[in-house]
């Protein structure tokens, strides 16, 4: 092999997720294993290390939960078996009670996967002797294993699977433009129905390619959050996202184009082609035009630089006029052969609606409006949440307490002093309650 392709088949293996993943968890469990002996005061602390093992993900943010749920799990399964070893020993019967007990507090305290660390935690506790030395020590090599692995990603921060995630939405467009370039191909022939159903089923295993683009679009999501080399993570999060779900809608209308393909090559013999020369000709056009839109789509969602979107814009515009224009032709020749042949006029019309569907998730306009609502969306969670940090900020600080005294007034008997209040802005607005915080109608039909 040469250098070259040697250099460059390294680098790709290095940027695949399970050698990222395997790297990072073998380096975490043995820094682990190693603090943990100097630590804690049992023989083999293999908690620690195995704490690495499940806390230390492809993301930052996917380490930071984990710890976090892993850490909550072990500290609760810890305290139950503590509070069991005051009142019953260890029998068949207080087991049961307490894997029972560790399981139900489990969902309640949102420790997700590690529901079962909790009842682990709280038997390995309860069988032994020394019942305060083990706890403690348990604890103490999870918040090792925990830490070792989140100080790991913070100072070797994992890399941005941006593009990555880019690289499957392109391949799932260039697969759904073969798919309906081998559509077109075969109008202008006889085709059977078995062809025919084939090319229906493999528009149906276009769901399990979204399903693995989604896969991969959540951890490029997970990668961008808390990432420090990311400013703009949340708009790279949102593009997207929703160029996905534009996809999966066209992979939902593709299907149903083959389907009425089938079902047409049913009504057709088998040495009769699905439409006439010149139609088909058209028909293939239009297929092409559309396989092109998908794959400047994609293009456009997945490209970072202005630049190099302003030209995937141009081309996904040049594509959609394109197809329009054909689909114009299409129609017409199409109602024609409708008029002459009224047989098969429902599956004509759909063809022609589910090309209408699919240039209609295409267009510029959808798409910025689409943008639109999902960043107004985002911005709102994002000001919910600072709100309640703000009102958590004021009961830390007593001020909410000062507020309502304040709020009183001067007690009975006795007058007031100071200018009077200032009537609010909000009361003089009609339909609104002084104090309403509550979002206008036209806003919340706007959002919905």
């Amino acid at each position: 092999m040469p250098l070259r392709d040697a250099v460059t088949w390294s680098a790709r293996r290095c940027r695949d997720p399970v050698v990222t993943l395997t790297a990072r968890a073998t380096v975490a469990a043995t820094i682990s294993y190693v603090i943990a002996v100097h630590v804690s005061s049992e023989s083999a602390p293999l908690t620690a290390p195995l704490t690495a093992l499940l806390v230390v993900q492809v993301t930052l943010y996917s380490t930071l939960t984990t710890g976090i749920r892993r850490v909550n799990s072990v500290v609760v399964g810890v305290l139950i078996a503590v509070g069991f070893s005051v009142l019953v020993g260890l029998t068949w019967w207080s087991l049961g009670l307490i894997i029972l007990a560790a399981l139900v507090i489990g969902q309640f305290v949102r420790v997700d996967e590690f529901v079962n660390e909790v009842a682990i935690s709280a038997m390995l506790v309860l069988g032994v002797s020394q019942l305060t030395v083990q706890a403690w020590d348990r604890v103490l090599e999870t918040l090792i294993g925990a830490g070792v692995g989140l100080l790991l990603n913070v100072l070797f921060a994992p890399p941005v699977w941006v593009g990555t995630a880019g690289a499957s939405i392109e391949d799932l467009a260039r697969r759904m433009r073969h798919l309906l370039l081998c559509c077109g191909e075969e109008l202008g022939s006889p085709t059977a129905v078995e062809r025919a159903a084939a090319r229906l089923h493999e528009a149906r295993r276009l769901d399990q390619d979204v399903a693995e683009v989604d896969t991969a679009l959540r951890r490029a999501e997970d990668s961008l959050r808390l990432n420090p080399r990311v400013k703009e993570g949340l708009l790279s999060r949102v593009v997207l996202r929703t160029g996905l779900d534009t996809l999966e809608i066209c992979v939902v209308v593709l299907r149903v184009l083959a389907r009425s393909l089938t079902d047409l090559a049913k009504r057709r013999g088998a040495d009769e082609p699905l439409f006439d020369r010149d139609v088909a000709v058209a028909l293939e056009e239009l297929f092409a035009h559309l396989g092109g839109a998908l794959v400047s789509f994609a293009v456009l969602v997945t490209t970072q630089v202005s630049s190099n979107a302003e030209e995937a814009e141009d081309r996904l515009a040049t594509e959609l006029a394109a197809a329009r224009a054909s689909r114009e032709k299409v129609a017409d020749m199409l109602l024609d052969r409708v008029r002459e042949h009224p047989g098969a006029w429902q599956l004509h019309g759909s063809l022609l609606a589910e090309v209408d569907r699919i240039l209609d998730e295409l267009a510029l306009e959808h798409r910025s409006d689409r943008l639109m609502e999902e960043l107004d969306e985002a911005a709102r969670a994002q000001q919910e949440r600072f709100a309640v940090l703000a009102r958590l900020r004021l009961v830390a600080r007593g001020e909410h307490v000062r507020r309502r005294r304040r709020g009183r007034g001067a007690p009975a008997g006795e007058a007031r002093t100071g200018p009077p209040p200032v009537p609010s802005a909000r009361a003089d607005r009609p339909g609104r309650a002084p104090g309403d915080r509550s979002r206008p109608a036209h806003d919340r039909s706007r959002s919905g």
